[in-house]
């Protein structure tokens, strides 16, 4: 860790509240060393835990992170297997240190598409992690902006079928409400690693204004350093939200 990039961090202004990130390039990071995709999956949870860890000393008060999403269920099922055994080892293993670092894990997604084994294991973590102060930590499953889109709407027609509402009271708060993020703020700095400069249908909803920083190095190799660098590039935007600066 480079405890000056950190230092200049705290020192460079508002820290992010809610960063979110799209965790990509573990099959290159594979395919380069010659190996089998799972075992770049399998090392990008060396780099979950620095992302995790970094976001705690940097004072980042939610992390999203894209762990996998509804069209990776299209990849052969020797590799959906292996991601949803690494997603069980995460919880198992990770557990009791993320609740020891305040750490509160949520898991968002259409997770009716999981088996039961890698259910339990999601109950399990959240479970164990309720109330973490430090940090909010999301981990997209199953998960598509499209999808949650779509679902949102379908919630909003079957309220106003209801009579709950009318057409004319629906506004951005009652999407808002309809959406698995629904009561956190919007991400103020999305990441993408592996130099890919797409959103993948990822948030498509909350991140209207959101502050990207695209990092050229590949998941399984980014540390909590090349967190702070992001930060730090945050740091030196202007926000303006739509509006003209004066």
């Amino acid at each position: 860790m480079d405890s000056d990039l950190l230092q200049r961090l705290r020192l460079g202004g508002a820290v992010p509240r809610h960063v979110a990130i799209i965790m990509d390039g573990n099959g290159r990071w594979a395919q380069r060393r010659g190996l089998p995709r799972y075992e770049g999956h399998r090392r990008g949870m060396s780099a979950v835990r620095e992302a995790v860890e970094g976001s705690v000393e940097a004072g980042v008060g939610i992390l999203t992170l894209f762990a996998f999403s509804t069209q990776n269920w299209d990849r052969p099922p020797t590799e959906i297997g292996a991601l949803m055994s690494l997603l069980r080892a995460y919880a198992q293993k990770e557990k009791r240190s993320l609740a020891a670092q305040g750490v509160e894990v949520q898991v968002l997604g259409d997770l009716d598409r999981l088996d039961d084994g890698t259910k339990s294991a999601i109950e399990s973590i959240v479970r164990g992690t309720a109330g973490g102060q430090s940090l909010r930590l999301n981990l997209m499953i199953s998960y598509s902006g499209r999808d949650e889109l779509i679902r949102a709407a379908r919630l909003l027609a079957s309220r106003t079928l209801s009579g709950e509402l009318t057409p004319d009271e629906i506004g951005a708060a009652e999407v808002e409400e309809c959406l698995y993020t629904r009561g956190l703020p919007d991400p103020d700095l999305l990441v993408r690693t592996s130099g890919e400069q797409r959103l993948s249908n990822f948030l498509l909803w909350q991140l209207a204004y959101t502050e990207i920083h695209t990092s050229p190095v590949l998941w399984p190799e980014f540390t909590r350093d090349d967190l702070y660098r992001a930060i730090l590039d945050f740091q030196s935007r202007e926000r303006r939200f739509g509006r003209v600066s004066v």
